[in-house]
């Protein structure tokens, strides 16, 4: 599958174009606010979805991995809550759009803003696989809503990646 036919395109070695309907993009941006809003209220300690974000660095050493989450969780969050900021930037052109518009708008990724996408995209389908039960490929209801944002985001992130391999 090329990359037009997974939505995403190159222009030049450096700018990601990624096709993506105002109405994508409305619910994106809702999407990474809800999970910014989560990184923000919530300890790794008091929320599973948010642990996720910041595994035990030694699972064989307690003491050794609540160190390290000590010194690394305010600063791995904080980077995550600036990737979902960036992200929502990104798709702040397109909510000016009609939201019900479901024709593809390019919408270019300069490397860091690619880089920020990637990374928030990643984090947030972590948290709704934590908050859907997925641990495995097999795992998740098809006919539960959530699992097909999961899924659309997945989709999303392969096409970027892909993209920024080529």
């Amino acid at each position: 599958m090329g990359d037009r036919e997974r939505g995403t395109g190159m222009t030049d070695a450096k700018t990601v174009i990624l096709e993506i309907t105002p109405l994508e993009a409305t619910h994106l941006t809702d999407l990474v606010t809800q999970f910014d809003e989560l990184l923000q209220a919530s300890r790794p300690t008091e929320d599973p979805a948010v642990a996720r974000l910041v595994p035990d660095a030694y699972t064989d050493d307690p003491q050794g991995s609540a160190e390290f989450r000590r010194l690394t969780e305010p600063t791995l969050l904080e980077r995550r809550s600036d990737d979902a900021a960036m992200v929502v930037a990104s798709l702040a052109p397109l909510l000016a759009e009609d939201p019900t518009d479901l024709e593809p708008v390019g919408l270019p990724l300069d490397p860091p803003t690619a880089a920020a996408w990637v990374r928030c995209l990643a984090a947030l389908r972590l948290v709704l696989a934590e908050r859907l039960g997925i641990r495995t490929e097999s795992d998740g209801e098809v006919d539960d809503p959530r699992f097909g944002v999961y899924e659309w985001l997945g989709f999303r992130l392969d096409g970027l990646m892909t993209a920024l391999d080529d």
